[in-house]
């Protein structure tokens, strides 16, 4: 389907339409064509690149991998080695911030066995917070 409008386009690819708006804002989705009007129309390549940013989000790559990753295929460049180094360095990322989430998961797991659970004023968890 060719000439969506924004609406249509966030529908079909799951992203909201102010999402699309700042996407086009910061250059990750190219301009579309307009009609005499100056209402905006998205085509079938418009819809493609979005479902490619959403999936890529929704794996965790941030915005500037994602924008490395369309200069790849934009620059008809894509190399099977230059996108797993993208991957890989976002594995290390993952992983660093999934050991993060142990530690934190441990602190307030500890915390959390500190405190009695009863209804009095003396709370060792706000005690903690309140001393770090």
């Amino acid at each position: 389907m060719k000439n969506r409008t924004r609406g249509i386009l966030a529908t079909q690819s799951g992203v909201k339409a102010e999402t699309i708006r700042y996407y086009e804002k910061i250059d990750l989705m190219p301009e579309p064509a307009r009609t005499q009007g100056g209402h905006r129309l998205y085509e079938d390549m418009h819809l493609q690149r979005l479902r490619f940013i959403r999936r890529s989000r929704d794996l965790g790559f941030t915005l500037d991998e994602i924008r490395e990753l369309l200069s790849l295929v934009d620059g008809q460049q894509v190399s099977c080695n230059k996108v797993q180094h993208i991957a890989e360095a976002h594995i290390k990322d993952v992983r660093e911030k999934i050991a993060d989430l142990r530690k934190i998961e441990r602190t307030l797991r500890d915390m959390s066995s500190q405190c009695s659970g009863k209804n009095i004023p003396d709370c060792p968890i706000i005690e903690i917070l309140q001393h770090c």
